[in-house]
C-alpha cells in the first residue's frame, strides 16, 4: 500500500487505495466458515462462479472515523448489516450471520488502524457477499454456496474538485433500475444507471443523473435525493424501487430535533423546479455524506440551484452529522462502534 495515499488520500481517487489485508469467511455446506484474514491483493475464484454469471452479489459501504484523541469509531455498522441482510435476501443469497460479520469487521479496522486516516479523511469499509458455486447451469436458482469478504480503504473527498456545487442532469424517462429490486445494494443497480450517467456527463459534464422516470423523483444513480430549506427536508418516502440510504436515514433524524419538518412523500419535477427557484437539493450517501446541487439541467436548459451554490441548510445538517461521526459532537442516537 502506498503511504503516501494513505496519509493524503486525496492524493488519488476515491477507493482507489486499500488497507493491506481483508477479512473473508466462506458459505459452504450449509455455514459459514470461521473468518481469516489474507492479502488484499487478489482473490481466487473459479471462472464458473455464479457471480460471475447471473450477478448474485451485493456489498456495503460504510465508515470507520479517526477522532482527534486517536480512537476509532464505526458508524452505524448494525444498519449496514442489516441492510446487507436485505440485499441477500432479494437476491437469494445466504445472508451474513449478523455477529460474524461484526465481529470482522471491527477486528479487520482495529488490525489496520495504522492505515485509518485523520479528519477530514476515513475508512470506507465495504462487505461484500458473492456466489461462488462453479455451475454455469444454475442459472434458475440460487447458488448454494457464496464468499463474504470485508475490505479496507482509506479515502478522502468522494467527489473529485472536493466541497463544490453538484450538476445534476434530470432524466424523466427512464428508471434507475427495476422495481422492487433497486432497494438492494447490488451492483447490477448502478451498472444498469451507467450507460445514462456516462451520456450526461460526456453531453453536459454532469456529475450525476437523476432519475424521475414518467416525472417521479426518485434517486441518482448513486445517491439518495433531499430538497431542504430553512423549514424543511423533503425526500421521497422509502419503497422498493431505490436505495434505503443510511445517510438519508440519519440526515432525516438529525433534521428534526434542529427544528426542521421532516416530509417524506413523492413529489413531481414540476414540484422540484419551483422548490429550487429559492430551495435547496442535495444527494445523500455514506461516500458523499451530503452534497449539494447547484444546477439541475433539463432538456437541455440549466437551472440553477439555491443560486448556483451549496445552500446553508445542506451544510447545516452535513455538519451536523459529520460532528457526531468524528466526535466533536454527542451520539445521542447510539450510532457509534467504539474500538
Amino acid at each position: 500500500m502506498n503511504d503516501k495515499a494513505c496519509e493524503d488520500p486525496t492524493a488519488k481517487p476515491f477507493g482507489t487505495v486499500f488497507a493491506d489485508r481483508i477479512s473473508i469467511a466462506w458459505y459452504r455446506d450449509g455455514q459459514w466458515s470461521e473468518a481469516r484474514t489474507q492479502p488484499s491483493d487478489s482473490l481466487t475464484l473459479h471462472p464458473g462462479a455464479h457471480a460471475l454469471h447471473y450477478g448474485s452479489a451485493c456489498f456495503e459501504g460504510l465508515k470507520a472515523y479517526r477522532w482527534a484523541d486517536d480512537s476509532v469509531h464505526i458508524f452505524r455498522l448494525d444498519r449496514h448489516i442489516e441492510r446487507i441482510r436485505k440485499s441477500a435476501e432479494l437476491l437469494c443469497l445466504p445472508a451474513p450471520d449478523p455477529e460474524q460479520l461484526a465481529a470482522m469487521v471491527c477486528d479487520l479496522v482495529a488490525a489496520c488502524r495504522a492505515q485509518i486516516p485523520s479528519a477530514p479523511g476515513a475508512l470506507y469499509i465495504r462487505p461484500t457477499l458473492i456466489g461462488t458455486e462453479a455451475n454455469i447451469g444454475a442459472a434458475a436458482r440460487p447458488t448454494t454456496e457464496a464468499c463474504l469478504y470485508v475490505l479496507l480503504s482509506p479515502v478522502g473527498d468522494y467527489f473529485s474538485g472536493g466541497d463544490r456545487p453538484l450538476r445534476l442532469l434530470v432524466e424523466n424517462r427512464h428508471m434507475r433500475t427495476t422495481p422492487e429490486f433497486g432497494m438492494a445494494k447490488a451492483g447490477a443497480n448502478y451498472v444498469l444507471a451507467l450507460r445514462q450517467i456516462v451520456a450526461a456527463k460526456a453531453q453536459f459534464a454532469a456529475d450525476q443523473v437523476l432519475f424521475c422516470p414518467h416525472g417521479d423523483v426518485q434517486e441518482t444513480g448513486a445517491a439518495n435525493f433531499l430538497l431542504l430549506n430553512d423549514a424543511t427536508v423533503w425526500t421521497k418516502p422509502l419503497g422498493g424501487e431505490f436505495l434505503h440510504g443510511v445517510t438519508r436515514d440519519s440526515i432525516l433524524r438529525i433534521a428534526a430535533p434542529l427544528g426542521y419538518e421532516v416530509r417524506e412523500r413523492d413529489f413531481t419535477v414540476s414540484e422540484l423546479f419551483r422548490w429550487v427557484r429559492r430551495g435547496e437539493a442535495a444527494l445523500s450517501g455514506t461516500a458523499a455524506v451530503l452534497a449539494g446541487v447547484g444546477t439541475l439541467i433539463h432538456r437541455g436548459k440549466e437551472r440553477p440551484v439555491a443560486g448556483g451554490g451549496i445552500g446553508p441548510n445542506t451544510l447545516r445538517l452535513r455538519q451536523a452529522l459529520i460532528a457526531i461521526q468524528r466526535g466533536t459532537a454527542p451520539d445521542e442516537f447510539g450510532w457509534l462502534t467504539d474500538l
